[in-house]
C-alpha cells in the first residue's frame, strides 16, 4: 500500500488532504503540532496514523523518518505572521515565518528523497500560494517563502525527474482555512470568506486525482481559485 507524509495535517488543506488519501486507500501518517487535533483527526479516519512533532525541531523529523518508507511527501505545514509592513515586521516573526514555511520544507524533502531516489520512485507536493506568484501589500516575507517554494519545486523536479520522481506545486488562491486564525478576528475572517472560496476538499480532491496519474505524468502545477471575485489580497 502506498504511504503518504503530510505536514500540518491537523487543520485546513493538510487535515483535509490526510482523509481524502486514507478514503483512496493510502497510509497516511498525519503531521502536526497538536495532540489534541490529530487524535481527533485519527477518530474520524482510525486508519490514519498520527505523528506529533514540530516540523522546525530537525532532530525529531530525522528520528521520526529513521524508519518510515514515504511514497508520497506532502510539505504543506505553513504559518502566516501578522499582517503589517515589513519596515514595521519583528526579527522573531521573519525567523519563526522563514523557518516554517521554507526551511522546514526543504530539509524535510532532504531527509525523504534519497530513499525515493533508491527505490526510483515518489511523488512530492508543495501546498504553495498565489502570494509566490504576485506581489500582494503586508505579507512581503509570507509572499518570499511562497516564491522560494516554488522556485525550489521547479528546480527538485529538474534534479528528480530523471529518477522517476514527480513533483508538483498547489498555487492556491483564496481557501478557507485557519491560516488567519491568530492574527484576525472572526468578524474580519468572515468578510474575507465571504461569497464563494475555494474549499480544503476541493485541494484535496485535486491531489488525489494528480496522485491517480501513471508514473510517466507529472503535473508540475496547478492552480487553484475561487470563480467568486475577491479582493487582490485573498491567499491561501
Amino acid at each position: 500500500m502506498t504511504t503518504a507524509f503530510i505536514t500540518g495535517a491537523t487543520s485546513g488543506i493538510g487535515r483535509a488532504i490526510a482523509i481524502a488519501l486514507s478514503d483512496a486507500g493510502y497510509d497516511v501518517y498525519a503531521v502536526g503540532r497538536s495532540q489534541a487535533a490529530l487524535k481527533e483527526l485519527q477518530a474520524e479516519r482510525p486508519g490514519i496514523l498520527p505523528i506529533a512533532v514540530d516540523v522546525a525541531d530537525r532532530e525529531a523529523l530525522e528520528s521520526v523518518l529513521a524508519d518510515l518508507t514515504i511514497d508520497v511527501l506532502i510539505n504543506n505545514a505553513g504559518i502566516m505572521p501578522p499582517l503589517g509592513n515589513f519596515a514595521d515586521m519583528t526579527i522573531a516573526d521573519i525567523d519563526t515565518t522563514l523557518e516554517v514555511n521554507l526551511s522546514a520544507a526543504i530539509l524535510l524533502t532532504r531527509l525523504v528523497v534519497p530513499q525515493m531516489r533508491e527505490r526510483q520512485s515518489g511523488h512530492i507536493l508543495f501546498t504553495g500560494s498565489t502570494a509566490g506568484h504576485a506581489a500582494y501589500s503586508n505579507i512581503a516575507v509570507y509572499s518570499a517563502t511562497k516564491a522560494a517554494i516554488s522556485g525550489f519545486a521547479a528546480a527538485l523536479r529538474a534534479d528528480l525527474s530523471p529518477s522517476g520522481i514527480r513533483v508538483t506545486e498547489i498555487v492556491a488562491g483564496r481557501v478557507e482555512t485557519q491560516l488567519y486564525k491568530d492574527i484576525l478576528d472572526t468578524e474580519a475572517r468572515a468578510a474575507m470568506y465571504a461569497g464563494k472560496v475555494v474549499q480544503p476538499d476541493d485541494v484535496a480532491r485535486m491531489v488525489v486525482a494528480v496522485l491517480a496519474l501513471p508514473a510517466w505524468a507529472d503535473v508540475t502545477r496547478f492552480d487553484i481559485m475561487p470563480t467568486w471575485p475577491t479582493s487582490p489580497s485573498g491567499t491561501k
